[in-house]
C-alpha cells in the first residue's frame, strides 16, 4: 500500500505527524512575520521617507491586500496538487519577492508597494495549504490540539516581527530589515520541500465521500458567518486595548504593552485548550459556541468596567484576550473536517478571507463608534456580535467529519 493510500487510523499512528506539524507551526510563523510584521516598521518608514500615517499605512496593508486576493486560489490549487508543492513554491516566491524588497530599498514607492501586495499572494500559500497539511497527518480525535497548536503561528510571527524588526530598522532601515523574515520564509522552504510530505490520503474503502461541494448545504456558511462574527470582539480588544489603558485608564505606554503582549501569550496557550476541550467532547461547534457566548460577557463586563471601575475593565481585557481568541482553531478544524478533503483547502480559504475582511472593518468601524458613543457603548454594542454567532453556529447540523 503506497504511503498515499493509507487507513485513516494509520495517520495518528504515524510518528511524523509531529515533525509535520512543527514545520508547519514554523512555514506559518515565518509568513506571518512578514505578512503582519510591517506595522512594526512604521516609525523608521515615516523618518526615513518623510511619510504621512496614510501613507505610510499604504505599505501596511499591501500584503494584507496580496492575501486576500489569492487564499481561496492557493487553497483550490492545495486541493487538486497537494501542500506540500503549494507550501513550498509560495514560500520559495515569499522569500525571494520579500529579499528583493530587502536589497532594493530605494526602489520607487511603487514598486515596493507592488513587491509588497506579491509577497501577500505569495504569503497567502501558506495560510491555505498549512491547515490542510496539518489536518491530514492528524486523525480526527487530535486534530483539535494539532490545530490550536497550529493557530498559535500568526501570534507568534507577530511576536518575531516586534521583537526583531524596529531594531533591524533602526540600525540597518525599514526595507532591509525585511532580510530576516525573507530568511525565515526561505528556510521554511526547505523543511517543507524536504520534511513534510503530504499526508496519507483515506482508501475509498473507508466509505469517506471525497468529492462533490460541500456548500450545497448552509451549514459551512453558517460556521464561516460565525467565525466572521467572532472577529469582532477578538479585534476589539486586540486593536484598543493598549489604547485604552493608556488614554483612559493612565497606565504607562511601556506598561500597557507589556500587559497586553503578556496576555497574548495566555491567549495563544487559550487556542490549544479549546482544541483539547474539542477533542475530548468530540464536538467543534459546541464548544465554539460556548466561545462566542463568552466573548459576550467579556465584552459587557468591559463596558461594565468602564462605567464603574477602571480594574474591571482592565481584568476585561485580560480575559478577553484569551477567551476571544479560542474559537480560531475550532472553526478552522469544523470547516475543513466538514469540507473533506477534496474541498478543504478552498474551504479554509474562503475561512481565512471572510475573516480578513471583517478584521480590515473593525478598527475603523469600533473606533468610529467608540469615538461617538464612548467605550463603555461601544464595546456594550460590540457584544452584539458574539451573541449573533452563537445563535448562527450550526451545532444542531452539526455533521459527522468527511475525513
Amino acid at each position: 500500500m503506497s504511503e498515499r493510500v493509507v487507513h485513516a487510523g494509520d495517520v495518528t499512528r504515524s510518528r511524523r505527524r509531529w515533525l509535520v506539524l512543527g514545520i508547519g507551526v514554523f512555514a506559518q510563523t515565518a509568513a506571518s512575520a512578514f505578512a503582519y510584521g510591517m506595522p512594526f516598521l512604521l516609525p523608521v518608514l515615516r523618518d526615513t521617507y518623510g511619510l504621512s500615517l496614510a501613507g505610510a499605512g499604504a505599505y501596511v496593508a499591501a500584503p494584507t491586500v496580496g492575501l486576500l486576493v489569492a487564499l481561496v486560489a492557493w487553497g483550490a490549487a492545495a486541493d487538486r496538487y497537494g501542500e506540500r508543492i503549494v507550501m513550498t513554491a509560495g514560500l520559495t516566491g515569499t522569500a525571494v519577492v520579500v529579499g528583493v524588497v530587502a536589497a532594493l530599498p530605494h526602489a520607487a514607492p511603487a514598486a515596493h508597494l507592488l513587491l509588497l501586495g506579491l509577497g501577500g499572494v505569495f504569503a497567502a500559500s501558506v495560510n491555505a495549504a498549512s491547515g490542510r497539511l496539518i489536518m491530514g497527518w492528524f486523525g480526527r480525535s487530535e486534530r483539535g490540539l494539532a490545530m490550536g497548536i497550529r493557530q498559535t503561528a500568526q501570534p507568534l510571527g507577530v511576536a518575531v516581527a516586534g521583537l526583531t524588526l524596529p531594531a533591524l530598522a533602526g540600525s540597518v532601515g525599514a526595507f532591509t530589515a525585511l532580510f530576516l523574515p525573507a530568511a525565515l520564509c526561505a528556510v521554511s522552504a526547505v523543511l517543507v520541500a524536504t520534511l513534510a510530505p503530504d499526508p496519507p490520503r483515506a482508501a475509498a474503502s473507508d466509505d469517506q465521500p471525497t468529492s462533490g461541494t460541500p456548500y450545497r448545504a448552509p451549514v459551512l456558511w453558517r460556521v464561516h458567518a460565525a467565525s466572521a462574527l467572532l472577529v469582532v470582539p477578538q479585534f476589539a480588544v486586540a486593536a484598543f486595548g493598549t489604547e485604552y489603558l493608556v488614554r483612559e485608564q493612565g497606565w504607562g505606554i511601556a506598561t500597557a504593552g507589556a500587559f497586553m503582549a503578556a496576555v497574548q501569550v495566555a491567549g495563544a496557550v487559550g487556542r490549544i485548550g479549546s482544541g483539547v476541550w474539542s477533542d475530548r467532547v468530540g464536538s467543534r461547534l459546541r464548544p465554539m459556541r460556548t466561545v462566542a457566548v463568552a466573548a459576550a460577557g467579556v465584552l459587557l463586563l468591559f463596558a461594565l468596567g468602564d462605567a464603574t471601575a477602571g480594574w474591571l475593565a482592565a481584568l476585561a481585557l485580560g480575559i478577553g484576550s484569551v477567551v476571544t481568541v479560542a474559537d480560531n482553531g475550532l472553526a478552522f478544524t469544523a470547516v475543513a473536517e466538514i469540507a473533506g478533503p477534496s474541498w478543504s483547502g478552498r474551504a479554509l480559504g474562503i475561512q481565512n478571507t471572510g475573516q480578513n475582511l471583517v478584521a480590515s472593518g473593525v478598527p475603523i468601524a469600533l473606533g468610529a463608534l467608540i469615538g461617538s458613543a464612548g467605550y463603555t457603548w461601544g464595546f456594550a454594542m460590540a457584544a452584539a456580535a458574539p451573541l449573533v454567532a452563537a445563535a448562527v453556529t450550526p451545532v444542531r447540523q452539526e455533521p459527522a467529519a468527511r475525513w
